[in-house]
């Protein structure tokens, strides 16, 4: 029961991390800051619904992935755990990283890019939901999807209550959340590469 609160929290904060839901819930203030209460609504719902489609179905498809495409958990881990790391070193910096960026794009619908994709769905957070439900079997995969869904609640609200929680926090605390927050990823980053190195040598033992 232990190890399974353990993953629980594992999981949680591997996402909580990499989502930053009080900092991005800065940027979809600025996305909709022209938009009516009813029309924040519908976006912040269509993105989260996008979002968890998207986590749902890697988690889901992430072994036949690399079945198909000949991967292996260790080059995913690697791989997963280098992207990782490069966004939270750039949050850690108090810079914003090309892989999960927040700007505006041309897209006519913002619910789906920037916000679905790449902001809440980037590569880091598609990478993590691979692992943690690859890693973990049948399990993994429900431990993945029920605390990422979890996660898209929370974020929910925060979009909702974005006006107020701006005004308690206020763009100093803003800051020092995403550097933490990049700090926890860059460490959830070298972990996960560590791992995958000390998985690639057993592979090449075995072999």
């Amino acid at each position: 029961m232990n190890d399974l609160y353990t993953q629980l929290i594992t999981v949680f904060l591997g996402f909580f991390a990499i989502m930053n839901p009080i900092a991005n819930t800065a940027a979809f203030a600025a996305l909709v800051g022209n938009k009516d209460s009813s029309e924040r609504l519908r976006i912040a719902a269509r993105a989260l619904i996008i979002t968890f489609i998207v986590i749902l179905l890697f988690s889901l498809l992430g072994k036949m992935l690399f079945h198909l495409f000949g991967i292996t958990l260790p080059a995913l881990r690697i791989a997963g755990g280098i992207l990782v790391f490069l966004i939270g070193y750039h949050m850690l910096n108090g810079a914003g990283s090309n892989l999960h960026s927040a700007e505006k794009s041309d897209a006519s619908d913002i619910a789906v890019s920037p916000l679905a994709v790449p902001l809440l769905a980037g590569p880091g957070t598609i990478a993590t939901a691979m692992n943690y439900s690859a890693s973990g079997g049948a399990m993994g995969i429900v431990i993945t999807v029920s605390v990422f869904a979890f996660l898209c609640f929370i974020t929910f609200l925060c979009f909702i209550f974005s006006s107020k929680i701006l005004a308690v926090t206020g763009q100093g605390a803003l800051s020092i959340i995403t550097r933490l927050m990049g700090l926890i990823l860059a460490v959830i980053g070298v972990q996960m590469i560590i791992i995958g190195i000390t998985g690639a040598f057993k592979i090449l033992g075995a072999g």
